[in-house]
């Protein structure tokens, strides 16, 4: 995990700007938050939450929120960004996925939208789901976001073709196990990824003791096509959310989006 505590280390900004210039990523998964939450002052963990987009977010809104992060320098970044929002997460902990410190079912919701994508072995993804599902109140809901197997290759046919020819054996192993071994010479984050077929992730949640309520493709139909929508303000904009909202839900491209969402409940 050395690794990519080192990555996330290094450029807290530039995870923070990432939301801003992926905006149907934010605002689709903020409307999964809208649909599925209990009401505020529930308490919502965020597990690898990173700079706290989602966490500040949330805490705006009256949630007691708790942000976990591998990261020092990215809880001293969210820490500082909920200042300027006038608000305060209830805690900031420097921690990781796979050994939570709470006890048994203190959890209203947890968020998991970092760690599984950094879990490279199946083991540690299942311990990581497990931990989850110990520390969740029953009837708790998870939120738990994959990126797809095929988002790499996507983005190198939009912005590095080559990337393809260039890095053969790594594309056949992206395809087909999800992570690459040995790592890439250059600085990237394939590096550091598993990268989830849809057809992965509903058995690894179910098997920790969720129950599936919904699976969401947070880009809906406009994965690699974003850039004119992201810019949209106003009723055009709303409208591109409510679409892509409805339209992430459907299963037939759920690995055409670079994120999948997925939302299970604790039994």
């Amino acid at each position: 995990m050395s690794d990519v505590r080192r990555y996330y280390d290094l450029d807290p900004q530039h995870e923070w700007d990432r939301l801003d210039r992926n905006r149907t990523e934010f605002a689709v998964t903020m409307r999964a938050f809208k649909e599925y939450f209990p009401p505020p002052p529930a308490t919502i963990l965020d597990v690898g939450g990173g700079p706290g987009r989602y966490s500040i977010g949330l805490a705006q809104k009256g949630y007691k929120v708790i942000l976990v992060d591998l990261s020092r320098n990215c809880l001293e970044f969210a820490r500082k960004k909920a200042r300027e929002a006038g608000v305060e997460l209830a805690e900031y902990i420097h921690g990781n996925a796979v050994d939570l410190p709470f006890k048994k079912e203190q959890i209203d919701v947890i968020l998991f939208m970092g760690p599984l994508y950094h879990l490279l072995t199946e083991k540690d993804r299942e311990n990581a789901v497990s931990e989850a599902a110990r520390i969740l109140r029953q009837k708790g809901l998870i939120f738990a976001t994959f990126v797809t197997n095929y988002a790499p290759l996507r983005w190198a046919g939009k912005y590095e073709p080559a990337w393809i020819f260039e890095h053969q054996k790594q594309c056949e192993q992206i395809i087909t196990t999800g992570s690459v071994e040995p790592p890439l010479k250059e600085e990237s984050f394939v590096n550091y990824a598993w990268f989830a077929h849809p057809s992965e992730v509903l058995p690894l949640m179910e098997k920790a003791g969720f129950k599936t309520v919904d699976v969401i493709a947070c880009e809906g139909i406009v994965s690699m096509i974003d850039e004119q929508v992201n810019e949209l303000t106003g009723k055009v904009w709303e409208m591109w959310v409510d679409t892509n909202y409805r339209l992430g839900k459907d299963s037939t491209i759920y690995g055409a989006a670079e994120h999948l969402l997925y939302i299970g409940e604790k039994i």
